[in-house]
């Protein structure tokens, strides 16, 4: 004959369950949606740890000379193969020669590399997220709740899962697939198809965000609109947008290793800017070369 369960313990798990709902429900989950700008190609470096290749190049003055693409070669999260590839690519631009990169070339860039276009827009549903960059009609999915399928098909900005741990998003991406310019910076640090990265994304107050943002442009310099830049809302008193991030990748690394990249709300018109159409460095660089046909094909 079947047992029955007990009254007051059926109540006891639907009250502990209704009780959880409750809490999610008073702990809603941030909202990231809108326009977002920085202000500098260059990544933050943490406050401690390892941190990632940064120019070595600078003017009299001391700051950052982005005019010179030379990565710092003695960082110590390089393996010697990854420290002669950054070797190279830095001779290059000391000769003042601009050498290819996914933006230069028109080809997708993944994650992190994908920070270098400073404009960025944000739509967040409730099983998914889409991040829109201004350059070049490219885009990001994040699937939310979900695991990474069995089999990852590599793909040019990898299979990315979320999930919401309080008010921080945290993405898992693997599978970001190599091409002929791939690249994790743009100083030409490699990666592999081993690359694993983590990102955690949060809402910062704006005096914080500030302070971060305007180190990073005393050390990297800023990129004014004009020359790819972004316009950030001088009145927005509300929330910043910071993007914590961990790269491990035991073929290119020595370690695993942090940065962040940080966003104000934008302003700026949202302009779409085909590769095809704009291949230029801004300042920042030589304009490369690319193939050019003698005659029309047709």
């Amino acid at each position: 004959m079947p047992v029955k369960a007990p009254v007051a313990g059926l109540a006891s798990v639907s009250f502990i369950l209704a009780s959880a709902a409750l809490a999610r429900a008073a702990a809603p989950e941030s909202d990231f949606s809108g326009p977002w700008a920085r202000n500098s190609f260059a990544y933050e470096t943490p406050e401690s740890g390892p941190g990632p290749v940064e120019n070595a190049s600078r003017l009299p003055s001391g700051i950052r000379d982005r005019t010179t693409l030379a990565g710092d070669i003695t960082n110590p999260i390089l393996t010697r193969e990854s420290a002669g590839t950054v070797r190279r690519f830095g001779e290059l631009s000391r000769r003042g020669t601009g050498f290819p990169d996914p933006n230069n070339q028109c080809w997708p860039e993944g994650p992190p590399f994908i920070y270098r276009v400073l404009e960025t827009q944000i739509l967040q549903k409730q099983d998914e997220i889409l991040i829109l960059y201004s350059f070049d009609h490219q885009f990001r999915r994040i699937l939310l709740n979900q695991a990474h399928p069995s089999q990852v098909t590599p793909s040019w900005y990898g299979d990315s899962v979320g999930h919401f741990e309080g008010d921080a998003l945290v993405v898992d991406t693997v599978g970001v697939k190599l091409g002929p310019f791939s690249m994790i910076d743009r100083f030409g640090t490699p990666y592999s198809e081993a690359m694993h990265l983590v990102e955690r994304f949060q809402l910062i107050d704006r005096d914080v965000a500030n302070a971060v943002m305007a180190r990073n442009e005393r050390e990297n310099g800023r990129i004014p609109p004009d020359g790819g830049g972004t316009d950030v809302d001088p009145h927005d008193t509300g929330k910043a947008l910071q993007i914590s991030f961990t790269v491990e990748d035991p073929k290119s690394f020595t370690q695993p290793w942090s940065a962040t990249v940080t966003y104000r709300r934008n302003i700026a018109p949202w302009q779409e800017r085909p590769c095809a159409e704009n291949l230029h460095n801004f300042g920042v660089a030589p304009d490369p070369q690319i193939p050019i046909a003698d005659k029309a094909d047709f």
